[in-house]
């Protein structure tokens, strides 16, 4: 049954607004959307889920004449929730602004200037950001006026406790009984290593949208009876109920990845919309999404959509980032051949200008070309040495990874470590790294190409492909700089359990979020 408060909502248009809404619903509060100022000095209670990049929200809460309106809303202490860019925008500026798409030659751009205070960007040296969810703790109150830079409705039970607690407070007019709270200076922040579960989502012969998984990309069960050889898609569950199960075990994120999308377009494919509809009525953490994520015309209409259109259904459906791969490559080889200039229209510059950097995830699909040395292979290339257990066919100790297009079957002459670079630099804000000749193997993660990525980039790296057992994971963090890894198949088996891993991780010294 609702309660008394309804919780105005302000969604400015951009990112996943969905989940918020069904955090908000699943805690027995009903929500009204802000759709004027003038409904804003009306309001019980303001949230402000700004997910996307500042520049952005700034300049639609100016054109809108929303933010005088929250201006004098906040100055009269009235109850508010800011959420990531809803906390910043509190504050009198912030570093994350770009000056290039204005022309005005300021570095900051200001904000509402309620509470005092400049945002500034992490340390790139010291931590590799940026994230989604609960690794950030960082919150701020002011009176009646409070704001997290972590997202609640994207942190667990915990986080719905959070915004529970919140909401209730309001409601009993305790919201503004606080106390400071003592800050430690030296204290150091230290981010909980993530462990995430994908779901490669594909239609069966039988046009069922199911979870499939892939050895070394091929999805299909080995048929000696078959004329190919290759039977019906391995089918592994449905979607939803899956996804479901791994928030319950405790995964800190979970990504569908659309395998078959490079064939058609996003905006005619209802059934994956649906999924992610669906899953974020009960999934509260970071969901991705990713598979055709590109410019492409309808080729019944002949209705070209661009990358951010396609982009936008994904982010409206419930997904918190999308996953870019084959679009990515291209954008890399064409910055490359450009002399390393941005243009901004690529799907990485628009999309991460609109939403932010940390709704972009690029997912590379490497494969290893042995050679002799490494001067044997041309110079734009990153040659990385193996160990005896890695050696090529012909006993080689070294290769560069090669990446590829079109889910593994199209090969590109440009290396991982390259397209990871000007992946980071066009605006992506992490990298899912896959490795063909690991994937579906069981022998644990291929820590050469983790750590020559790694290594090369400052935005988080995503260890994906070859993980069978609770060390594993436990492994690959300890032996490069990874933030998360990435495993499908064990879990989907029911070989491993989410629990275990993360039981592994604390027993080895890495942090883990147990549930």
């Amino acid at each position: 049954m609702s309660k008394k408060l309804t919780v105005s909502l302000l969604d400015y248009g951009a990112g996943n607004v969905r989940s918020v809404r069904n955090a908000i619903t699943s805690c027995g509060y009903s929500i009204i959307d802000i759709t004027s100022p003038s409904q804003i000095d009306e309001a019980d209670v303001i949230i402000f889920p700004g997910v996307g990049s500042y520049e952005s929200a700034m300049e639609v809460l100016q054109t809108t004449g929303y933010d005088n309106a929250l201006r004098a809303y906040l100055a009269a202490d009235r109850p508010y929730l800011g959420i990531c860019l809803g906390m910043q925008t509190l504050f009198e500026s912030s570093e994350e602004y770009n000056d290039d798409h204005t022309g005005s030659g300021k570095s900051e751009l200001p904000g509402l200037g309620v509470i005092p205070g400049h945002v500034i960007k992490f340390d790139e040296t010291k931590r590799s950001v940026p994230h989604i969810g609960q690794e950030y703790i960082s919150s701020v109150q002011k009176g009646n006026v409070c704001a997290t830079q972590f997202h609640p409705e994207k942190s667990g039970k915990t986080g719905l406790n959070f915004l529970k607690g919140f909401l209730e407070s309001v409601e009993d007019g305790t919201l503004s009984n606080t106390t400071p709270i003592p800050v430690d200076p030296n204290a150091h922040t230290q981010l909980v290593k993530r462990v995430v579960v994908a779901l490669d989502v594909r239609s069966n012969d039988h046009g069922d949208l199911v979870v499939t998984k892939g050895d070394q990309y091929d999805v299909r069960e080995k048929d000696d009876d078959a004329v190919t050889g290759r039977g019906g898609v391995r089918n592994l569950g449905k979607p939803v109920q899956l996804a479901a199960r791994y928030y319950e075990e405790g995964a800190d994120e979970i990504a569908f990845l659309n395998i078959t999308s490079f064939r058609q377009g996003v905006i005619e494919d209802m059934p994956m919309l649906q999924v992610l509809e669906e899953a974020s009525k009960s999934i509260f953490v970071p969901l991705t999404v990713g598979g055709g994520i590109r410019s492409y015309a309808d080729p019944e209409s002949g209705k070209v959509y661009s990358a951010l259109e396609v982009a936008s259904r994904y982010f409206r459906a419930g997904a918190d980032k999308i996953s870019i791969g084959s679009d990515a490559v291209y954008a890399a080889e064409d910055y490359y051949a450009s002399g390393g200039k941005k243009t901004g229209q690529t799907s990485l510059e628009t999309i991460s200008h609109r939403y932010g950097v940390q709704a972009v995830v690029v997912s590379i699909d490497p494969k290893r070309v042995y050679v002799a040395s490494p001067e044997s292979v041309d110079k734009k290339h990153t040659v990385v040495p193996l160990d005896e257990s890695q050696a090529g066919p012909n006993g080689e100790r070294y290769c560069w990874y090669q990446c590829t297009v079109k889910g593994g079957r199209e090969a590109k002459d440009i290396c991982a470590v390259s397209v990871a670079k000007a992946s980071e630099a066009l605006g992506a804000g992490e990298i899912m790294l896959n490795c063909i000749d690991m994937d579906g193997q069981c022998n644990g993660f291929d820590h050469a190409l983790m750590n020559a990525v790694s290594n090369a980039v400052t935005i988080p790296v995503i260890a994906s492909s070859g993980a069978g057992k609770e060390s594993h994971f436990s492994d690959v963090f300890k032996a490069t700089n990874v933030q998360a890894a990435l495993a499908a198949g064990m879990f989907h088996r029911k070989e491993v359990e989410i629990g275990n891993v993360k039981k592994h991780m604390e027993a080895s010294g890495i942090r883990a979020r147990i549930v």
